[in-house]
């Protein structure tokens, strides 16, 4: 199913092509053409989603091409360049019978399609060292981002303003009003509540990192997305060396969520908080994080993409969730739900194989309790009281450190979550095989 490039698309190609035409014809030491960079990422997806309490099974095989340009800019005070992209999704095994893996669009039919296609480009100006970028493109904050876990990420339209004037803090700004999710092609796709399904016409963000020390940082955020809510975030993150071998370190991830102007998704007073620290010895980090969710509606975010058409090639999960217990499956972020999560991490290297990484961790939710939201919320029936679940993966990583095939990597990940009624997402078992290689065309 290849869809016609969209109109925004359009007007940029021309800019596309004729900027390095205008750089080449300028100054000869330009640096549009000097530091462009064309990659291309070849990915192969595989995932098999087993659904234990008679909800649909989901299942498919997925082949994905994913191709950046990033130009550098233009000489000059203000410096212009171009940043673009374009993507392909085949089908390379999928059944009807178990749609809904968000690598493959459905047909009205209800058949998953042969493919897809679709393409970006962002317009962008430097000053010093700020860069403002307007159109297409990949945003990444704690308050504000797009997803890249399936076989063809999500791409935001809007301003982002970044800027690194004075060393070690890095400036944020955005001003989105419409994205593509996964599996949708078209460029003015929604901008969603995720877990409310209630859309907003724009989010704005603003926010700063610092970095104090290479081992020592912080973050604060600031969100506001249009008659639904108003977000906050602070971060604090550290770590140091013992000896030569041995590292300790901490995360703490805030969030504070309130409801603003039509207030959409109902009142929201809600206050989240992650906390994780770790130990390293050589190979080995063990990593314990605590996660509570104090507020009587969920911690919620962005979603992106379409209305939902019958359930195929709707809204899907962002990735503004900047929270240590959200794993494979499940977020841990149910109304008043305190979790806890025991991780291990193996680095194979020093045992004679360089490259690969191996994982596993447990994670334990409970307290879970949606009874005393409004009947009106857009949240309410999908918690009940008492809600408990928990969630096992397991996860290796390879990467081909040599040879023709070197950066090549695989990717296994096995997950497994068990709930009762009250926390409503479900008994499922989940394989996935992703495979990556990356090719620097130039």
């Amino acid at each position: 199913m290849r869809q016609p490039t969209h109109p925004h698309t359009l007007l940029l190609l021309p800019l596309l092509c004729s900027l390095p035409l205008a750089a080449a014809a300028g100054e000869g030491e330009s640096g549009f053409i000097e530091d462009s960079h064309l990659t291309l990422l070849s990915r192969n997806y595989y995932l098999n989603r087993s659904i234990q309490d008679g909800r649909r099974d989901r299942k498919d095989w997925t082949q994905g091409f994913i191709a950046r340009f990033s130009s550098g800019f233009t000489q000059g005070t203000v410096g212009v360049g171009v940043d673009a992209f374009g993507t392909l999704g085949l089908k390379l095994d999928a059944s009807g019978g178990k749609i809904g893996t968000y690598n493959l669009p459905v047909h009205d039919n209800g058949k998953p399609a042969d493919e897809y296609s679709k393409g970006g480009a962002a317009l962008k100006l430097r000053i010093s060292e700020t860069v403002l970028r307007y159109g297409e493109q990949s945003v990444d904050t704690p308050v504000f981002a797009v997803g890249h876990n399936r076989l063809i990420p999500q791409a935001a339209t809007g301003f982002a303003l970044d800027s690194r004037e004075v060393q070690g803090l890095k400036l944020r700004a955005g001003h989105f009003t419409s994205a593509s999710g996964h599996v949708t092609t078209n460029s003015d796709g929604d901008l969603w509540a995720f877990y409310a399904g209630v859309t907003t016409p724009s989010v704005d963000y603003l926010g700063a990192d610092y970095q104090f020390s290479d081992k020592l940082g912080a973050s604060l955020y600031t969100a506001r997305f249009a008659d639904i809510w108003n977000q906050y975030y602070a971060n604090f993150n550290g770590s140091t060396d013992l000896d030569d071998r041995q590292q300790v370190g901490f995360d703490l991830n805030l969030y504070r969520t309130v409801d603003t102007g039509q207030a959409k998704a109902g009142a929201i007073d809600n206050t989240t908080l992650g906390a994780s620290v770790f130990y390293g010895l050589g190979a080995h980090r063990l990593t314990l994080a605590l996660q509570n969710v104090d507020g009587n509606t969920p911690f919620d975010y962005l979603g992106v993409g379409d209305i939902d058409r019958n359930g195929r090639n709707g809204r899907d999960q962002g990735a503004s969730i900047y929270l240590p217990n959200s794993a494979q499956y499940s977020d841990f972020n149910g109304p008043n739900e305190r979790s806890w999560q025991l991780r291990y991490d193996l680095a194979m290297d020093s045992y004679g194989v360089p490259g690969l990484k191996l994982m596993a961790r447990y994670l334990r939710g409970s307290g879970i309790d949606g009874t005393h939201m409004p009947v009106v919320s857009p949240y309410a029936g999908f918690y009940g009281k008492d809600g408990t679940h928990r969630e096992t993966n397991l996860e290796a990583r390879y990467v081909v450190q040599s040879g023709p095939l070197k950066d090549l990597s695989l990717r296994l990940r096995q997950t497994w979550h068990r709930a009762n009624a009250a926390q409503g997402e479900g008994n499922i078992d989940e394989f996935r095989l992703i495979t990556d290689y990356p090719l620097d065309i130039f």
